[in-house]
């Protein structure tokens, strides 16, 4: 184990309260296509640029192919790489106080972490505009075209955060709650590029700031330390010692 890891080690063996925040980058190592890499979806070509298609009016307006966007290309079954399964083992050992993500995976869950804040929501759930009914995944996974209640025959919407769309409250007051909280925070496989989330960094108060990214990012610049490896690399072989 190399000098730097061997810092991070320390730190989280030091720290009471870890907050880890992370994006894309942790769901890379689990075979899902980060937006905007090479092969990422900012970089296909489709009729209309995803952000337009993954926006609340585009929903409402062309369901149809949101749909189809929307199963083809987010709809991913993967399942949880070395970091995920860190993370779940230093919360189950009182060591982490609580993710919070970018990502609508759910691979964090998957993985068996209790306290995830999903700022963008989660494929996993999805509920009916008219009744409220939720349906997992694996019910909308059964329908074919635009998914409907089979309750009341209302349209079904995933809760993922859309274009347009506020972020949930209660999600970002308990991410905020963590952060201010956390003595150690552990940014990971995320550019900060992405507001609002990336804005919650500014309500950490606590002690050392760690980034591990392959590129560069705004936080950079005041953190203790910054690891450019992928962030299962990093977890992982710590994890193995």
């Amino acid at each position: 184990m190399d000098k730097e890891r061997q810092t991070l080690e320390q730190w989280i063996e030091n720290a009471q309260n870890i907050v880890f925040f992370g994006g894309a980058g942790v769901s890379t190592e689990s075979g899902i296509p980060d937006f905007r890499s090479v092969d990422g979806l900012y970089n296909q070509k489709y009729p209309w640029p995803p952000e337009e298609i993954l926006s609340r009016d585009f929903f409402f307006s062309n369901t149809e192919e949101f749909y189809r966007f929307y199963r083809d290309k987010l709809i991913v079954h993967a399942k949880p790489n070395p970091a995920h399964l860190r993370l779940a083992r230093l919360e189950k050992q009182g060591k982490l106080l609580a993710v919070i993500t970018q990502n609508i995976d759910g691979l964090h869950t998957a993985a068996g972490s209790k306290r995830v804040y999903e700022l963008h929501g989660s494929i996993w759930r999805n509920h009916c505009l008219s009744c409220g009914r939720s349906m997992p995944l694996e019910e909308l996974e059964q329908t074919a075209g635009v998914p409907r209640c089979p309750a009341c025959g209302g349209l079904v919407k995933p809760d993922v955060v859309l274009y347009g769309e506020s972020l949930d409250s209660q999600v970002l007051a308990g991410a905020i709650s963590a952060l201010r909280r956390a003595d150690l925070l552990i940014v990971g496989g995320t550019s900060l590029a992405v507001y609002p989330a990336a804005g919650l960094l500014q309500y950490y108060q606590g002690g050392r700031l760690v980034v591990i990214n392959r590129d560069a990012t705004p936080a950079d610049s005041w953190a203790d330390l910054v690891i450019r490896n992928p962030i299962g690399r990093v977890l992982g072989e710590a994890a193995d010692g």
